[in-house]
């Protein structure tokens, strides 16, 4: 049971931002406030489609946005902070057997308890800490996404890192962006190719709560 400060603790936003305010020029297109995800519903927890990080993730977001553009390139973000309330919305999907509307999509050749056992959606998130990213690469000449190999939240093998069952250009698309964020502070994850928790995360041990809203952050 947490105790009262514990509480308060996730509750308090002070120590966060709106990312597009920290990094201007930052796309962003928050899938989970839409209903283009792998649960097919805004999920709990997104009041607006904004992102939000600390301030310390954001300041090394900004650092890597900066380096990126002089290659030619922009960051599009797919979610920041994720509340406690959001991972339990998926816990909850996990254990409704009937709802695999999106499997086609998202998890073809897996099935839906397999997402969780092999770690792709796990109880507790990095997200929820504040200071992990989910984001991929925009061409500054034609404003359209760099080939990954794969889309953003596609559970299987064909996502990972280091999976060489792609093109030499989607993988070379995969190395600039994880190179950037790595020189930038941030760790990389073995299963996701668009994930990135800041390596001295300001607040390891905290799980927030608090709404993905521009307006909470500002009261």
């Amino acid at each position: 049971m947490k105790t009262d400060f514990e509480k308060k603790a996730a509750m308090d936003p002070s120590g966060f931002v709106i990312l597009a305010d920290f990094v201007p020029g930052i796309v962003q297109e928050i899938r989970y406030y839409s209903t283009y995800n792998f649960i097919g519903d805004r999920i709990d927890g997104y009041e607006e489609p904004c992102a939000l990080l600390t301030i310390e993730a954001a300041r090394a977001l900004k650092s890597a946005a900066n380096e990126l553009n002089v290659q030619g390139y922009r960051l599009k973000v797919f979610d920041a902070y994720r509340p406690a309330t959001a991972v339990k919305h998926f816990a909850l999907w996990g254990i409704e057997d009937t709802d695999i509307r999106m499997k086609p999509y998202f998890y073809p050749e897996l099935e839906k308890q397999e997402l969780f056992m092999r770690g792709y959606i796990a109880k507790q998130s990095s997200h929820s800490r504040g200071s992990a990213v989910d984001l991929t690469l925009l061409d500054m000449k034609t404003g359209k996404e760099l080939d990954m190999g794969s889309p953003y939240d596609f559970f299987g093998e064909i996502s990972h890192p280091d999976y060489m069952g792609i093109t030499d250009d989607q993988y070379r698309n995969r190395s600039i962006l994880r190179k950037v964020m790595l020189r930038n502070g941030f760790v990389p994850i073995d299963c996701e190719w668009w994930h990135f928790a800041l390596k001295n995360e300001p607040y390891p041990d905290t799980y927030f709560e608090f709404p993905v809203s521009s307006q909470y952050l500002k009261k």
